[in-house]
């Protein structure tokens, strides 16, 4: 898994205005919790860019005052207005103890499906994940090379050594839908097929043709 590494400060007093007063500076107030104690701390909202605007999950080195500390990123809050972060809040690694992550999903290959006209539906594009953070995996990568139309992974699918998934096992990742286009295909070649006669076959008289053949016929 990568890693980024974050340089903070601790907090001398903790409330509103402090952190109203800290984001005024350019900072983010943060918590680093699941240790021995919680620690309060804030950092420059520039060392965060690596770590907030990414797919990627990341293991963070916190540097705070001096202190090292391996943590990952549990939660996050921005502003509503503004979209700038507004409270991050981190959860130590403690060795032996299973954490949980939401873990990226990534498609690789192309359907067969896709190539005969279908569409490849990615439902779930991150998955909350259980384990120790050395079995963790990156992403979840998912080849869909052989997937043909009608074709469907589901949670129950995904099997990572060390890992469970906090997730039902009947929702749908990744599937292969029939798009409007073929199903709409389907019945005009069939339409198609069936108006066309058999070779040898002895096209059916007209409509027309046939009110004469019964108009001559009362003459008679």
């Amino acid at each position: 898994m990568k890693t980024v590494s974050i340089s903070g400060s601790s907090r001398a007093n903790v409330g509103k205005k402090d952190a109203k007063a800290l984001r005024r500076a350019g900072n983010v107030p943060c918590v680093l919790y699941g240790g021995k104690e919680q620690v309060t701390f804030y950092a420059q909202e520039s060392a965060f860019k690596k770590l907030v605007y990414t797919p990627d999950v990341h293991i963070i080195n916190l540097d705070i005052n001096g202190v090292k500390t391996d943590a990952i990123m549990q939660d996050i809050q921005f502003n509503p207005v503004t979209d700038r972060i507004a409270h991050i809040d981190f959860l130590q690694i403690v060795a032996g103890k299973a954490v949980i992550m939401n873990v990226p999903i990534s498609c690789t290959g192309t359907a067969v499906g896709v190539r005969e006209g279908g569409k490849l539906q990615v439902k779930m594009r991150t998955i909350k994940a259980k384990g120790l953070v050395e079995k963790m995996p990156e992403k979840i990568s998912l080849d869909v090379s052989n997937m043909k139309i009608g074709d469907t992974v589901r949670v129950s699918d995904l099997k990572y050594d060390g890992i469970s998934f906090l997730e039902s096992e009947n929702v749908t990742v990744v599937a292969v839908r029939v798009t409007r286009n073929v199903a709409e295909e389907t019945p005009a070649a069939t339409a198609t097929a069936a108006a066309t006669p058999a070779a040898g076959a002895t096209p059916a008289p007209a409509a027309d043709a046939k009110k004469e053949e019964k108009k001559d016929e009362k003459k008679k």
